[in-house]
């Protein structure tokens, strides 16, 4: 789905449900607001949760050591922030065709995973 995609889906749900009282133009300013918004927001190392669909937030990669693919050469990969999204339990069971309770049984099931 692309941001045009988005402007549409939202524009017809309000249509909908409260007339024709939006257009497309507003529509897509508020969109864009939107997405401003939690960009300005990481920017600034600070996490956004929107109860129901998850949380943005910023994660802290270490320095690391990678290869060159070209040359095979090791190569120092700086420590950085890079911007993470979290998925809420609801959203997650959505996905997954699920009810939270039926997620969470399945999760309580799952084996342990050992980071390395």
């Amino acid at each position: 789905m692309t941001k045009a995609d988005l402007v549409e889906r939202v524009t017809a749900t309000i249509s909908r449900t409260a007339g024709p009282m939006i257009s497309k133009k507003d529509c897509a300013r508020v969109v864009d607001a939107f997405l401003e918004a939690i960009k300005e927001a990481l920017q600034e190392q600070k996490n956004i949760e929107v109860r129901g669909f998850g949380t943005f937030k910023i994660r802290h990669r270490k320095t690391r050591m990678a290869r060159n693919p070209r040359t095979g050469s090791p190569v120092e990969v700086s420590a950085r922030p890079v911007p993470v999204f979290k998925p809420s339990k609801e959203l997650r069971a959505m996905v997954a065709n699920l009810t939270v309770a039926e997620l969470e049984a399945a999760e309580a099931n799952e084996p342990e995973h050992l980071e390395a």
